[in-house]
């Protein structure tokens, strides 16, 4: 594949309008970059997404890498809301800085009805990657 089926600024308002929830409270989540089997995206420092001791939670980089991953495929596919996550593993691998997190994400396999990716977030800046994750779609027969 060599281009995608929808642009950033596409999948962007694709994600704003279908999935507002993601944003409530204020802007957190930035879809930065999409391309052929990709997506970055950026998740803000915040303190709504901290546990004790002042970290990034588990479930907010897990929030990250399968959203980061639905907008690759949504990128790569087109406008397919029912796109369903089926799995999603995670590995944390060391405690995030006090920084955004950037997830990058990769699809390793697009088929007719199956999506999967993995996704390497780290502390914006940094090097180390603080959290992996892979995960498999289920796509709708009717797209």
């Amino acid at each position: 594949m060599s281009e995608t089926v929808m642009s950033l600024e596409e999948t962007a308002s694709f994600l704003e309008r279908d999935f507002p929830q993601m944003n409530a409270g204020g802007r957190h989540y930035h879809l930065e970059a999409v391309g052929p089997l990709s997506a970055r995206m950026r998740l803000d420092y915040h303190e709504r997404h901290l546990r004790p001791g002042g970290t990034v939670s588990g479930p907010s980089m897990m929030a990250l890498a399968d959203y980061a991953l639905y907008a690759a495929i949504l990128a790569n596919i087109g406008p397919v809301a029912l796109a369903v996550t089926t799995n999603l593993s995670v590995n944390f691998l060391r405690r995030p800085g006090p920084a955004a997190l950037v997830a990058e994400c990769r699809l390793l396999k697009l088929g007719r009805r199956l999506a999967v990716g993995e996704v390497a977030i780290r502390s914006q800046g940094g090097e180390a990657i603080v959290c992996h994750a892979t995960g498999t779609y289920s796509i709708p027969p009717e797209r």
